[in-house]
């Protein structure tokens, strides 16, 4: 028995050494070379359906300029095949659990337009600088619940474990200081709905090219959001502080409130909480596909597949479309969409012991390319597919960055979905916008409260 003690230590003890371990030299030496600078695997697939990543969009389309819509790149592509009820044995394989019970629970309307694969991310080349020399510094802390070492770049580009791809999504690149105009829309079973218009700003603290450990002061980013509309709902500003080790500092959140005209404290703001006027449709931690603390979860990484994601979604993207070309109802229009094949890390997270959240499990499918969370499966206390949650993105040229420009959160119980990231009647996304993190501060809030 003592042997085997001493066994199950030197094993416990390998297990936590491999939970915190940064990569080699020798292995961060292969970012650049055979993976991306950002980690992904460079080469294409042998079945050639996935072809070899060669810097993503990196130049705008022709007669683009910044301010306008982000014109398709690839508007004349044509679907290979879609993925229909009817066909979706044939495909099972490569689609997630969530899209296929979305395509069986809407079989006559539901489907997959496939298209060729396009590898269109790119973020600046100081992020692939940045993300060389944190890889062999870069490590967990806190049971995984914070990260130490690691600035401005992706920490993780050569994952070990099922926390560091989820680090790497909430760490990726999507600008410095962005503002944005949006809307969120929860079509009722027979598809009528009231829009929510927001007005958004992020200062991604933790990607700024002068960034220090000083500097930074444990915040990954800072995020601000009025409601703008409806008239019963305007007028409440959201403010949070999102990060970096979230045991030493939790997220800080505050709200203004019309009616009291006070600035308070937030800290339901977190985790299963109901996100700002989603009608009880998504979590707050559902924003931004996921964010937030993931100290409720155990997180496994399955490992790296070939499935079928929405991407390059320049079509729900365009201002040619309205909202009510979307947002029809059950779903929004699938003919709208473009699904491609990509290869994307799996991540199981399952409710620790002792802990708790709405959804008992979940499951998360990364883009290799980007970091960005594509599709996740949210499951009930039954172990139903209960909620399914797509990112459609595309590559924002002027910045670049690759970022969803509409999520869309369905809910196969209810029988409806939420649509946030509305942008085809509103001015675009500036990415260039004058923002510091004195903007960002409760004192601030109280200012934009009494105006």
């Amino acid at each position: 028995m003592f042997i085997r003690s001493l066994l199950s230590l030197a094993a416990g003890t390998c297990l936590a050494a491999a939970l915190h371990a940064a990569v080699t030299a020798e292995q961060a030496a292969r970012l650049g070379a055979d993976l991306t600078p950002l980690g992904a695997e460079k080469a294409g697939n042998a079945a050639g359906t996935i072809p070899e990543w060669t810097g993503g969009i990196t130049t705008p389309p022709a007669g683009y300029t910044p301010g306008m819509h982000h014109p398709d790149p690839f508007a004349g592509d044509k679907p290979l095949f879609t993925v229909t009820n009817d066909t979706l044995a044939e495909h099972a394989a490569q689609v997630p659990a969530g899209i296929q019970a979305l395509i069986k629970a809407y079989p006559g309307s539901f489907r997959l337009p496939v298209y060729p694969t396009r590898r269109s991310a790119s973020v600046p080349t100081y992020i692939y600088e940045a993300t060389r020399k944190i890889a062999t510094t870069a490590e967990l802390v806190e049971g995984g619940n914070g990260v130490d070492k690691a600035l401005v770049g992706i920490p993780f580009p050569i994952p070990q474990n099922g926390q560091e791809v989820i680090w790497n999504h909430l760490l990726r690149y999507r600008g410095i200081a962005v503002t944005r105009d949006i809307a969120q829309a929860s079509p009722t079973r027979n598809g009528s709905y009231v829009p929510v218009q927001f007005a958004d700003e992020f200062l991604v603290n933790y990607s700024r090219a002068d960034i220090t450990p000083e500097t930074l002061h444990n915040v990954i980013l800072f995020f601000r959001q009025e409601v703008l509309s409806p008239a019963r709902l305007a007028g409440s500003i959201l403010l949070v502080h999102e990060t970096l080790n979230q045991v030493a500092e939790p997220r800080n959140a505050w709200v203004y409130n019309t009616g009291q005209r006070r600035v308070r404290r937030a800290p339901n703001v977190a985790y299963d909480n109901p996100g700002t006027a989603s009608d009880g449709m998504r979590t707050t931690d559902q924003f931004d596909m996921f964010s937030g603390a993931i100290d409720r979860y155990d997180w496994k990484l399955v490992g790296k597949q070939e499935m079928i994601v929405p991407y390059n979604a320049y079509r729900l993207h365009s201002d040619k479309v309205k909202y009510k070309d979307i947002l029809t109802p059950l779903h929004i229009n699938q003919d709208l969409t473009r699904y491609e094949l990509h290869r994307v890390w799996v991540v199981e997270a399952t409710v620790k012991t002792g802990s708790s959240h709405l959804y008992p499990r979940r499951t998360f499918y990364i883009d290799e390319d980007s970091w960005q969370a594509l599709v996740v499966d949210q499951y009930d206390s039954r172990g139903e597919i209960w909620r399914v949650s797509e990112g459609h993105c595309i590559n924002y040229y002027d910045e670049p960055t690759f970022w969803t420009t509409l999520e869309v959160h369905t809910d196969l119980v209810a029988g409806r979905y939420l649509a946030i990231g509305l942008d085809n009647e509103s001015k675009m996304y500036n990415f260039k916008a004058s923002r510091t993190s004195e903007d960002f501060t409760p004192a601030a809030l109280r200012r934009e409260g009494v105006r």
